[in-house]
């Protein structure tokens, strides 16, 4: 089966307002940057994101008002903010108040077993992770709260006695259930198989998971030519619903083997992010006033991507700017 599709078809065939959506990647890494811009393009809203370890990229949504609830452990773009600046502001105006943003936060290896039981269709686990630290005291998201959100969990956890240690407890955290998984790929197939290098983070997990996955990839490759090497699979076409050929979909975040970051996109972000007409100038600028994403890399030049390729035998690109 042929799952080929543009950005724009992808995302309106699959992403629905509501949705909970789950973004792969880390950080600045392998980000499905691409994809995310068309949601934004799509103004898909009250969307509840799951994303581990965040950047740019759902900062990105949160100030466009796409998101409704955020359930990560961190969202940064590393070296050029320590906390991303819209998701500030949206926490700073208050997680209950009307028109902010729903917040819960959870420490990161929780929620990367959470996400491996949700791929393995446990419905919560037990983890110890977060007894002892303050993170079990407090609640980002109130049960009242949570009552108004039938794609949120009723509780943020339980803690019950571990049945077959007496005297010690457990921390029983729901898994999500994810309508959506965007994920970036190097290399993938027209059937769905794709290839990821390099690090996967919680990739695999949230695209087993998820109800729809769509997948994004530099390479498109005959289906004959990813069965050649099977060992280098990552996802079975049985669990992707799209593909979508993306050179540079994961821009301005690094991709294993491929380009390093761009720092000229994170430096304009950081100054731009601060403020919110900053910020919508600058999501005009290269989101909406583009509307494909080959329209979005002619806005950042092909010289200045080429510049990214990683060098043979480095792995990144020596002379990028870390700061």
């Amino acid at each position: 089966m042929n799952k080929v599709m543009s950005a724009q078809e992808a995302v309106s065939s699959f992403v629905n307002d509501g949705d909970c959506l789950a973004v792969g990647g880390f950080v600045t890494n392998r980000r499905p940057y691409g994809l995310v811009n068309e949601v934004i393009r799509q103004n898909k809203k009250g969307l509840y994101v799951e994303s581990g370890s965040a950047g740019g990229d759902i900062d990105m949504l949160i100030g466009t008002g796409c998101v409704t609830a955020i359930l990560l452990s961190y969202i940064a773009n590393s070296g050029y903010s320590m906390v991303c600046r819209r998701f500030r502001s949206a926490i700073e105006r208050g997680g209950e108040a009307p028109g902010s943003l729903l917040f819960e936060d959870f420490s990161l290896d929780v929620q990367t077993i959470a996400y491996h039981g949700a791929a393995l269709g446990l419905s919560y686990v037990p983890v110890k992770n977060m007894l002892g630290s303050d993170m079990i005291d407090k609640w980002g998201i109130s049960e009242e709260e949570r009552k108004k959100h039938p794609k949120l969990p009723s509780k943020k956890f339980i803690i019950q006695d571990d049945p077959f240690n007496p005297g010690s407890k457990l921390c029983l955290v729901p898994t999500p259930k994810i309508d959506v998984a965007l994920i970036h790929a190097q290399k993938a197939s027209p059937d769905g198989t794709c290839a990821i290098a390099g690090p996967q983070f919680q990739d695999m997990d949230i695209g087993i998971a998820a109800k729809h996955t769509i997948i994004s990839c530099d390479e498109l490759l005959p289906d004959a030519e990813m069965r050649r090497h099977p060992e280098s699979n990552t996802l079975t076409g049985m669990c992707v619903d799209a593909v979508v050929r993306m050179p540079y979909g994961a821009h301005p975040s690094q991709c294993f083997g491929l380009y390093d970051y761009d720092s000229r996109f994170y430096i304009q972000y950081e100054q731009a992010s601060r403020k919110q007409k900053d910020f919508d100038a600058f999501i005009q600028k290269y989101v909406r006033d583009c509307p494909t994403h080959g329209d979005y890399l002619d806005k950042w030049g092909a010289a200045s991507l080429l510049n990214l390729k990683v060098v043979e035998g480095y792995g990144y690109k020596p002379g990028v700017p870390r700061k």
